[in-house]
């Protein structure tokens, strides 16, 4: 698929992108809602959960919140999350921790990266917070082992927040009696859901303004049926908005309508 459309709409940029600053990130209640507990969390140093369906905007969210952070102030760690063992998982920290280790053994691998966190909040008076995105991936192994990294100075201080991001079966795995140590730390918890119809259409107007464009593309059909047709998840919406866009530029068609994203919707999963 070409570029036309842009020209056609007379867009300045490719709409409907994940590359958005976060200075553009629509802020929804459900947005300054995340924010608002994660600040909590990294402030006392405990465990918050963030959850949603695929393409819900989780990841979005999180960028949001880290950037209000002042780096001179916060060291960010940040890990996607894999379905391997406990020890991929602390080479991934390891790694996030800009760590260079020869050994493989998990003791030392443990030590280092404590020994790591210590340091950058005792000596450099830096504040840590871990993101694991992708959580709900992992295997009960690690979520049976993963609050033993945040136990500092027999567990008197809370140096290490994390916040876990996944898909809604994170929950189901907390809830088993191995994962009981670690769900003993959530202090907050988060859910992204599908927006309604009204909500959409905020969102389709505010990517077309980012876009360049100050009028509304969508006729109420196309709306409504990118709302239905994502299930009011924004990857999805994206995908079809912008497939709309190319189907209505084809036509030479300056309103896009519910055809339109019947069309854009073919070439989508």
């Amino acid at each position: 698929m070409n570029d036309n459309y842009r020209t056609f709409f007379a867009l300045n940029k490719e709409p409907f992108g994940t590359d958005i600053r976060v200075t553009e990130i629509l802020k929804t209640s459900e947005l300054m809602d995340i924010k608002n507990r994660f600040d909590y969390v990294t402030r006392i140093g405990a465990i918050g959960i963030v959850t949603g369906e695929v393409g819900s905007g989780k990841s979005t969210a999180l960028r949001y919140a880290l950037e209000k952070l002042h780096p001179s102030e916060y060291r960010t760690l940040y890990i996607t999350a894999s379905s391997g063992s406990i020890m991929e998982f602390y080479r991934q920290f390891v790694y996030a921790l800009d760590i260079h280790l020869s050994s493989n053994s998990k003791i030392i691998m443990v030590r280092m990266i404590k020994k790591e966190i210590t340091d950058l909040i005792c000596d450099k008076k830096m504040k840590i917070v871990l993101i694991v995105d992708e959580a709900s991936v992992m295997r009960l192994e690690v979520f049976a082992e993963l609050h033993t990294i945040c136990q500092f100075e027999k567990d008197s201080k809370p140096w290490l927040p994390i916040i876990l991001a996944g898909q809604n079966n994170l929950i189901d795995k907390l809830t088993y009696r191995s994962s009981q140590p670690l769900a003993s730390r959530v202090v907050a918890k988060s859910h992204l859901e599908g927006v309604n119809l009204n909500g959409m259409e905020n969102y389709l107007k505010h990517h077309l303004t980012i876009a360049g464009v100050d009028q509304m593309l969508f006729d109420p059909t196309a709306v409504t049926a990118i709302h239905q047709g994502s299930g009011g998840l924004f990857r999805k919406a994206n995908h079809l908005a912008r497939g709309a866009l190319i189907a209505a530029a084809d036509q030479q068609s300056s309103q896009v309508n519910a055809e339109h994203v019947r069309l854009a919707a073919t070439e989508i999963f």
